[in-house]
C-alpha cells in the first residue's frame, strides 16, 4: 500500500469526521473530544487547527483519504498526534504516515500521548524512534474514567 501525505483540503473534513465518530476507534484513542458527533464543535477545531502553526497532513492510501496526522504546540513542547481509519489498522500505515510527518517536521524534542493501554499507537510511537518518558493519570471522554496515560519523547 502506497503512503502519502498532503496537505488538508476541505473536502477531506467530512472523510475525518466519520473516523473519529467510530465508537470502537473512540474507546481505544480515549482521549477525545465531549462530544464527537457535534459538528460545529468538530469544524470549529479543525478551523482552529487549519489556522494555527500546526504541521497539519492528510494521510492517503493508495489515494484513499484514511486519516490526518499533526505536530502542533510550542517550541520545545511541540507534540505529535494521528488518527488513521480503523478499517485500516494493522496495515502499517500509521507508521509510515508518522514517519514521514517527523522527517517533514525538523523540530525536536516531540512529544507523543496514548493510553498507556492502546498497544497499537504505543507501537506504532515506538516504531517511530519514540520513548515512554513518564505516565500520567487522566479523564477520558471516550471512557469517562480516568485512565493511565502514557507520555513518549523523540529527541535529535
Amino acid at each position: 500500500m502506497n503512503v502519502e501525505l498532503r496537505t488538508v483540503h476541505d473536502s477531506d473534513l467530512p472523510v475525518f469526521y466519520r473516523q473519529m465518530n467510530d465508537p470502537e476507534a473512540l474507546h481505544i484513542a480515549a482521549f477525545t473530544p465531549k462530544d464527537p458527533a457535534d459538528r460545529d464543535a468538530f469544524d470549529a477545531h479543525w478551523a482552529k487547527i487549519l489556522s494555527s502553526s500546526a504541521v497539519v497532513r492528510t494521510v492517503l492510501a493508495d489515494g484513499d483519504v484514511v486519516g490526518s496526522t499533526a505536530v502542533y504546540g510550542e517550541p520545545g513542547e511541540r507534540e505529535v498526534t494521528y488518527w488513521i481509519d480503523r478499517a485500516y489498522w494493522g496495515k502499517g500505515i500509521a507508521t509510515e504516515a508518522l514517519r514521514a510527518l517527523v522527517a517533514e517536521v525538523d523540530d525536536r524534542p516531540l512529544y507523543a500521548r496514548a493510553a498507556s493501554d492502546n498497544v497499537g499507537s504505543l507501537r506504532v510511537l515506538e516504531k517511530c524512534g519514540f520513548r515512554a518518558v513518564a505516565t500520567a493519570t487522566g479523564y477520558a471522554q471516550a471512557r469517562d474514567a480516568e485512565i493511565d496515560e502514557t507520555v513518549l519523547l523523540l529527541e535529535g
